[in-house]
């Protein structure tokens, strides 16, 4: 299996509901780091898994709406805990569109899978994987 994989990060407020998570029911931030993995069983004509520069293009623009933002706020999380999980397939979801769309420079269909991962520390992080 070949990957490419593209990193950026947020910066982004949130709380979250229930017992289970302690003093992170108060609103807090957090910098997250996200690395996108593309993943391909073959390369194309060109030798690549997918164009780097759109892949890092494409996961920018999924970010940007989330940036410098209070996560509580936005209608489309109302009543969701944004935890880190939950956001590794947020991410991965807006990916999965631009690869079926074709705009990764690659026909999305050639691509076996798309990993997304969020840092959410130097000691932990999740992750998401799934197909397009």
């Amino acid at each position: 299996m070949f990957a490419v994989e593209v990193r950026d990060h947020v910066m982004i407020a949130h709380s979250f509901k229930g017992e289970l998570f302690g003093p992170a029911q108060a609103l807090h931030g957090a910098t997250f780091v996200i690395d996108a993995a593309f993943l391909a069983e073959t390369l194309d004509e060109n030798g690549v898994v997918i164009d780097i520069g759109r892949a890092h293009e494409a996961l920018k623009q999924v970010l940007e709406p989330l940036n410098y933002k209070n996560l509580d706020a936005m209608p489309e999380f109302a009543g969701v805990n944004t935890t880190t999980e939950f956001l590794t397939k947020h991410i991965h979801d807006h990916l999965a569109r631009s690869a079926r769309d074709d705009r990764l420079g690659r026909p999305g269909s050639e691509l076996s899978a798309i990993r997304v991962t969020i840092s959410e520390s130097h000691v932990a992080r999740a992750w998401y994987e799934a197909g397009i």
